[in-house]
């Protein structure tokens, strides 16, 4: 009775093992974005053409928000983000809006019509908002100044309010 019970133990072993051989894998595939770990680095273009890697910007802090012209919700927020931008210029701090299936074109002129200013950088193969695990738009990450992720919003947020500028204040 106890080799049957040793023996069927190595064969469920075995048999786990074969299987999780035999499942596909994801290359490079990295857990969502963690609060409190390093936020996912990325390299992307803007709409000009520039190139810019979140790595390149430490000593500042952060603001990665992914949106898209036709959510209503990231249209309500865009005012406040043009405001926050506004308020941090000359100080430790870059704004980086990340366009989240939606075509160039479109949000440029949405952008152009309102008069916003802030960097929009293209992922046109949804990486990047695949490593930050976003579920919707608009999401905002804020990151510090040493590439630690300290925030996620998910939703419209004030960005202009007293509250906001004190926690971003905070990290500066």
């Amino acid at each position: 009775m106890r080799l049957k019970a040793v023996i069927l133990a190595v064969v469920i072993i075995i048999a786990m093992i074969v299987l999780s051989l035999m499942l596909p894998k994801e290359e490079g595939h990295k857990i969502a974005a963690v609060v409190g770990l390093e936020a996912p680095d990325f390299q992307l273009k803007d709409t000009n053409g520039n190139v810019w890697k979140l790595s390149n910007l430490k000593g500042r802090v952060v603001f990665v928000n992914f949106w898209a012209s036709w959510c209503a919700p990231c249209r309500e927020e865009m005012p406040y983000m043009e405001s926050l931008y506004k308020k941090m210029q000359g100080r430790p701090f870059q704004m980086l809006a990340i366009l989240y299936k939606d075509d160039p074109a479109t949000a440029m002129s949405y952008m152009k019509r309102n008069g916003l200013d802030f960097p929009v950088l293209l992922d046109p193969d949804g990486k990047t908002a695949k490593e930050y695990g976003i579920t919707g738009v608009p999401e905002t990450y804020l990151v510090d100044k040493t590439s630690i992720l300290r925030k996620k919003f998910v939703g419209p947020e004030p960005w202009d309010s007293p509250e906001a500028l004190a926690l971003i204040g905070e990290m500066l």
